[in-house]
This record gives C-alpha cells, structure tokens and sequence, in this order.
C-alpha cells in the first residue's frame, strides 16, 4: 500500500471496533479496511456498503454477482479484485479455463442468455457509464430480470468499480491467497457479525 495505516496497537475505540469485527471472521482486517484506517468512518461505511450490496434480496444468483466482480475487476485490470472473484468462481465450479475466458472474451461462454445480458451490462457500465440508456434496463427485462434484480446488478457493479479505484489509487496490487477466506462471512449487522471486503 502505497499510504500509511494504523496498526492495530495504535488505533482508538472506533477503528479499533472495525479492525476486530473483520477479525472475528478472518482473522485480521483486510488492506481495504486498513487503507482507510486514518478515517475510521470511511473504513466503516465501506464494510457497511459492502454488506449491503452483498445482501440485497433480489433474485441474482450469487453466481451473477460473481460474474459482475470478475468482469467489472478484469475490465479495471485490477489483480487484487479478480483474485477475490477468481476464489468465488472456482468454489461455483468453474474451471481455470472458463475463467480466463470470463476475464478476457465472456462471449465464447456456453452461458445462459440473461448471463451473457448481466455481462454487456456490467462491460458497458464500467467501459462507458455513459452510453448506458434506457434500453439497456429493459434488454435486462427482457431476460427476466426485476427492477430489483437490475438495482442489485447496478449496485454490484458500482461498487466493484469503486473498489477497483480504491485498490489501484492506493497500492493494493497484489492476488489475495487462494485459501483465502474473505467471502466466507459477508456481514449483516456490524454489532453482531465479522465484516469481510
């Protein structure tokens, strides 16, 4: 990381909080979280935000937001954020080349049509937020998708996009260790549960 963090032997009650609720379910925070260790409150929204989107009840499937992640962090070129997707894809069953594939040219994919529709829609909003129009929602409709599904979608999408930018902007360039454990508790509630991002 290419700014300063609070070690966990200097931080106050706040930061101290947020450092031990990470820690409960991975045993240590994150560097997400520590890269925002000089603004306690930041660091906190941001394991909120990301429980958040992570717990929206629509109908996308945890393989959907998966493909989000991976698309949306290979487009950014961003190795920490694809190494994370990278986890959750190979626990759903996809193999290495599949993956590659994913990151590189989805549209070889054997995936189902409303995939393929999630995929454009996340490249096109990461590539050119602007282009993105009406017609792309209802290309969404049209394969299924609720209004609740396309929030969830757009949700997922923006904040993988701003992790992406936090990651890259602050020096977290490296591949999370493939036992690594950073999905295995997303956090519902701060005052109960380990947060995880």
């Amino acid at each position: 990381m290419w700014i300063e963090t609070i070690p966990y032997e200097e931080v106050g009650d706040d930061l101290r909080a947020i450092y031990d609720w990470q820690a409960m379910a991975l045993g240590k925070p994150t560097e997400m979280t520590l890269v925002g260790s000089s603004y306690p409150r930041l660091a906190a929204t941001r394991l909120d935000r990301y429980a958040a989107s992570e717990r929206c009840p629509s109908n996308l499937t945890k393989h959907q937001r998966n493909l989000i992640s991976l698309v949306t962090s290979s487009l950014n070129s961003v190795t920490y954020c694809m190494s994370q997707a990278t986890i959750r894809l190979r626990k759903a069953g996809f193999d290495n080349n599949q993956i590659v594939a994913l990151a590189n040219n989805p549209d070889v994919l054997d995936l189902p049509p409303a995939d393929h529709e999630l995929i454009r829609y996340t490249t096109r909003l990461t590539r050119s937020p602007d282009s993105v129009t009406q017609e792309d929602i209802e290309r969404l409709r049209s394969h299924g998708f609720t209004d609740l599904d396309i929030l969830d979608a757009n949700s997922q999408c923006a904040h993988v996009n701003y992790v992406n930018r936090v990651s890259r902007g602050l020096g977290i360039t490296h591949a999370v260790d493939h036992d690594s454990p950073a999905y295995s508790a997303i956090p519902e509630d701060r005052s109960t549960e380990a947060p995880n991002d």
